[in-house]
């Protein structure tokens, strides 16, 4: 069995500024966006909200088997964390502020502009298991607070986190690339979220990129510069 980076057995809250456990209070981040979430749901009035729809959200029928993929993301974020945590600090680092740069971003914007999406289905066509499940979902979940989508920006963490990691198998890129893709527009079938709530994540996932990774230009500038330097070592 794969031994953990960190041996966590011998961690105490006394001990959490130490350098092998201060990443442990990235985890924090989490307790603030619930905290977050909560009042975004219960105390902004839903007359306040603004309702999100396009043309293409008619356009695309409910479908209850898409829940699959719409809650295989808990497990595939929930599951990516965990890993990392254990056996990758640089990575769960870089998913867990990446993570943390989305969440702020996306409840700036749910705080003041508030958001509402009316796809839902108000019977359930069909009564099978995945109609249950959505249905349970409705329940715990308004339909406020949606523009942008975190199932989908997290996503994109994700895919970042694993594809930019030497270890990672190919055929483990192509599956969380397809889960990732599938994550997306299942949003879209269950009815949790208007076309439009996919594309603002973009740019909010663009964003949490650039700042745990660094904009693209700067990383290119700034090889440039080593390979400048290096050059002029090897010619001094």
């Amino acid at each position: 069995m794969k031994k953990p980076v960190v041996d966590y057995r011998a961690f105490r809250f006394s001990r959490i500024n130490e350098p092998r456990f201060s990443h442990i209070k990235l985890l924090g981040g989490w307790l603030i966006y619930f905290a977050l979430f909560f009042l975004t749901e219960n105390l902004i009035p839903l007359h306040r909200c603004h309702v999100i729809h396009c043309a293409l959200d008619d356009l695309i029928p409910f479908n209850e088997y898409f829940a699959a993929f719409y809650c295989f993301w808990y497990v595939l974020l929930t599951g990516s964390l965990l890993y990392f945590f254990l056996y990758d600090v640089a990575r769960f680092k870089q998913l867990q502020i990446y993570i943390m740069v989305t969440q702020i971003a996306a409840m700036t914007v749910y705080i003041f502009y508030p958001s509402v999406q009316l796809l839902r289905p108000e019977i359930m066509p069909r009564d099978n298991l995945f109609c249950h499940v959505m249905a349970l979902i409705y329940a715990f979940d308004t339909p406020t607070g949606v523009c942008p989508s975190l199932h989908v920006a997290y996503s994109m963490g994700i895919v970042s986190v694993w594809c930019r990691r030497r270890e990672t198998p190919k055929r483990w890129k192509a599956f969380i690339i397809a889960s990732a893709v599938m994550i997306s527009v299942s949003v879209a079938f269950v009815k949790q979220h208007s076309v439009l709530d996919i594309i603002a994540a973009i740019p909010t996932g663009l964003l949490a990129e650039s700042l745990v990774y660094g904009a693209p230009h700067a990383r290119k500038r700034s090889t440039a510069e080593r390979n400048g330097k290096a050059s002029k070592y090897c010619a001094g």
